[in-house]
């Protein structure tokens, strides 16, 4: 499968597992799951045919790990990322004592005034890392990396979840938590 093509699917599936499941037709089961049969026959129905071999080399091949397969081989879901009504079924998790979080420069101002805020999806999104958040917010512009100090956080009892892929999530950031580095 040539790149355009993947990316065609991986944004199609980013859609429906994350915000408009109705665009398929489906409805996503607690912890976000849907069966693969039904999203193929939605994406066929909603105009995106692909195969079920399209579909595996899309999770396997996605660099950021959107996608997970359950243990069965039945079912899928977006690993986090959600704007449409789910229950992720995330268990709090302790997180390293600092993460991180890619911004563009222009928002920077505003965030270190009110914190980092979830906006339209479940949760605001931490990096583990200082790579991962510099391409984060790279996508929109010239980036700032923001450290977050989870251990104080956690101490002041905010909870943070991690997801299957990596990503740490929680509900808000507040500044004081924040520094630019």
């Amino acid at each position: 499968m040539d790149d355009k093509r993947r990316t065609r699917i991986s944004k199609f599936m980013s859609l429906v597992l994350r915000h408009q499941p109705e665009t398929a037709k489906l409805i996503l089961e607690p912890g976000g799951w849907v069966p693969i049969d039904d999203l193929l026959a939605g994406a066929a129905r909603a105009g995106c045919s692909f195969t079920r071999e399209e579909l595996e080399e899309v999770v396997e091949r996605c660099d950021k790990q959107r996608f997970g397969i359950d243990e069965t081989d039945t079912k899928i879901r977006a690993n986090q990322g959600h704007s449409a009504a789910v229950d992720l079924q995330l268990e709090p998790a302790e997180p390293p004592a600092e993460l991180f979080h890619g911004t563009p420069e222009r928002n920077l101002e505003a965030v270190l005034r009110g914190g980092l805020f979830k906006m339209a999806r479940h949760h605001v999104h931490l990096s583990p890392d200082r790579e991962t958040a510099t391409r984060v917010g790279s996508r929109r512009g010239r980036p700032v990396i923001l450290v977050i100090d989870a251990a104080k956080m956690r101490s002041d009892g905010h909870t943070f979840y991690c997801s299957a892929n990596g990503v740490w999530l929680v509900e808000h950031v507040p500044p004081q938590y924040l520094r630019v580095l």
